[in-house]
């Protein structure tokens, strides 16, 4: 087994903040020995000598989100501590052992994509260029992305839509509010039964996906004296597969009219049954979950490639201040990944 609390250390140790990644790549480029089929700015594609077996990629991002006094990191209790362990330093770091040292009696091809600018609006993301540039990507039969998932098979993904809607009133003395229009009394009133909708459950292929729509911000007045005349609200719905982004903006629409669209991040479609799907899951004796989140393997599953979340992080530790990662969970996932590749 290799040293992954170390390796993960060593990662979370090299800050890479969204945008800021070139040094966490660069490390990644002088541990990585095998081949580099494609390099741009934001990612690295490697590969082991194809054999003409089945292809699997392994995909994960190196950037975090904003410190909270969580740098440097820390191996304690069993656990490494610090900025980005959970997401998804320790998923690198075992994608990076995977690559340094894979089984001799290896029966997979195998390909591996570090990448940046996942953080941030799915606009910035360096994928689409590779997906473009490394027509290696599209020969994957099944494409890991390692996201924190508790280890545990997260299949699909809901998407995702950043948006805001806008009340307008009539400014006023706070004095003599009915000389006015108050913005905040409109938003209330539009917005009341809305943000207390309840999930709404759908089923995609035997697993439960929930569509929700949060309000996440609301901004507007100017003095304690002044009876507002403009408020926005900032929203986010999460949408399940099956339904196309153009389709959930609709439905977005409905329950929001007026409603502006910000960002619109795509679902992905749960991956059929296939004999490699099914190895994966024997390997780690891995539970089957819906992913109640978005993850890049969205943009893969645009793409048309089988495409799975699975990594050692504790989903409860992202983007925590106390953010860590099990020691133990880093190793039962190597050594899964170790086995689903040997056979």
């Amino acid at each position: 087994m290799p040293d992954l609390a170390t390796r993960t250390l060593e990662l979370v140790n090299i800050p890479s903040v969204s945008r800021d990644e070139a040094a966490a790549l660069a490390y990644v480029r002088a541990v990585v020995p095998l081949s580099l089929r494609h390099e741009s700015e934001g990612a690295l594609l490697y590969a082991a000598e194809r054999r003409g077996r089945p292809l699997v990629l392994f995909a994960g991002h190196v950037d975090t989100v904003p410190e909270q006094d969580n740098l440097p990191g820390r191996i304690e209790d069993g656990a490494v501590v610090g900025l980005g362990a959970s997401d998804m330093k320790g998923g690198v770091a075992v994608m990076i052992e995977l690559a340094r040292e894979p089984p001799a009696d290896c029966e997979l091809d195998t390909a591996f994509l570090f990448f940046a600018r996942e953080e941030v609006a799915i606009e910035e993301s360096p994928l689409p260029e590779v997906f473009a540039a490394a027509p290696l990507v599209r020969e994957a039969n099944l494409v890991v992305v390692l996201e924190p998932t508790d280890n545990t098979l997260h299949l699909g993904c809901v998407g995702s839509i950043s948006a805001q809607v806008e009340f307008r009133g009539r400014s006023a003395h706070s004095a003599r509010p009915w000389q006015g229009e108050n913005a905040i009394a409109k938003a209330v009133e539009a917005l009341g039964a809305i943000v207390f909708l309840p999930p709404v459950e759908v089923e995609v292929e035997g697993l439960v996906f929930r569509e929700v729509l949060t309000a996440t911000g609301i901004e507007g007045g100017i003095a304690d004296n002044v009876v507002p005349d403009l408020v926005h609200c900032r929203l986010n719905y999460r949408y399940a597969p099956g339904r196309t982004p153009g389709q959930a903006e609709e439905r977005l629409r409905e329950l929001v009219p007026g409603v502006e669209i910000l960002t619109n991040s795509p679902s992905a479609a749960v991956p059929a049954d296939s004999a490699l799907l099914d190895r994966l899951q024997a390997a780690g004796d891995f539970e089957r979950h819906p992913k109640q989140a978005w993850t890049p393997v969205a943009q893969f599953s645009a793409e048309g490639l089988d495409a799975v979340n699975l990594g050692p992080g504790a989903t409860r530790y992202a983007h925590q201040r106390d953010e860590r990662i099990e020691i133990a969970e880093l190793e039962r996932a190597y050594d899964a990944l170790y086995r689903f590749l040997s056979g």
